[in-house]
């Protein structure tokens, strides 16, 4: 689904991702880009093709969640500070507002789903956060709210809002830096906030270069968006990726997405799996599915057009224990 340009929504501008970068250097790594030559790549695409991976899934905490957390924390005072952050997630967000939590001095209390992995669910109490299981993502939304009228807390949205599109927004300053004279870089969206902030870096510093949001069929709430031109919400997710299962779209993420994004583009759980399969042989990353989307993407959908072209896929996390990952690569090595 293609954008419609709103030039009044507001947006991270260059100079704010800029301040923003130089705000959390040292705090986030700036993480490696490689090319992908082999394999896959090597078999189905054209020599002149070259796929440039941004492997964000080296972050600390295992994913990009981090830049936004701690850039969102930077804006508290103190008394903020005092009375602790809250959040809701499904797990990257989770595991990186607990580290952001502690490395800032204050506390945090996380909102996840019963069916969030065990692995992220850990990794939030090694942080020292407490953890609050609900039955649903839409009943830790609702329970996060909850405590920021009861406990004052700070609430830290997994995709929404300015701060944290400015967070994102380094990993496409990064990107920009590493691999200049791009033709397309494609990211994975859940609620949008990573689509974003990368989105705002690089049309803002080459308005040539397209970029792709890429959702699963089953949680397309932006490709839902660009369709009728508004904030849309879902009546049920259901993906293996989990950390793409926003159930709705916000307006800010929206905004900036529909100004800089070209295209929303949708996969199926299926792809994910084939493209999780085709990253662990070929480049030997232990990548979850919501990092696999843009690879999904590059083999299915849009294989074609971007054919010959010099693409940035973002792989955005890692947060994923052994036994459902290999469970996920094998179903797509038998779906080859």
């Amino acid at each position: 689904m293609t954008a419609t340009t709103d030039f009044s929504a507001p947006y991270p501008t260059l100079e704010q991702l800029r301040a923003t970068e130089d705000r959390l250097r040292g705090r986030v790594l700036e993480t490696p880009v490689w090319r992908w030559q082999t394999g896959i790549v090597e078999q189905a695409l054209s020599p002149d093709t070259e796929v440039w991976l941004k492997l964000e899934l080296f972050q600390r905490t295992g994913s990009f969640k981090l830049r936004g957390a701690l850039n969102n924390i930077a804006a508290m005072d103190v008394d903020a500070l005092s009375r602790g952050v809250v959040a809701a997630s499904a797990g990257n967000h989770a595991v990186a507002v607990a580290y952001a939590a502690r490395v800032s001095g204050t506390n945090a209390v996380l909102c996840m789903p019963r069916t969030a992995s065990p692995v992220r669910i850990a990794a939030c109490e090694a942080e020292g956060a407490t953890v609050r299981l609900t039955d649903s993502i839409h009943e830790a939304f609702a329970l996060a709210n909850r405590l920021v009228e009861e406990e004052r807390r700070t609430m830290l949205h997994p995709f929404d809002g300015a701060r944290t599109a400015e967070g994102t927004g380094t990993v496409g300053l990064e990107l920009m830096r590493q691999v200049p004279k791009l033709d397309a870089v494609v990211v994975p969206v859940g609620g949008g906030g990573l689509c974003a902030g990368i989105a705002a870096a690089v049309k803002q510093q080459n308005p040539e270069c397209q970029v792709f949001g890429i959702e699963p069929y089953g949680a397309d709430a932006m490709y839902r968006s660009f369709r009728e031109g508004a904030p849309a919400k879902l009546d049920r997710v259901d993906t293996i990726a989990d950390s793409l299962g926003a159930p709705y779209a916000l307006p800010y993420s929206f905004g900036v997405c529909r100004r800089f994004v070209d295209e929303i583009v949708r996969v199926w759980d299926e792809e994910l799996c084939r493209a999780m399969a085709h990253l662990h042989r070929d480049m030997k990353l232990v990548a979850e599915p919501a990092a696999a989307a843009a690879t999904a993407a590059l083999l299915g959908p849009l294989r074609a057009r971007l054919d010959g072209k010099r693409v940035a896929l973002i792989v955005c996390g890692t947060n994923i224990d052994a036994a459902r990952h290999a469970e996920w690569v094998a179903r797509g090595s038998a779906a080859e």
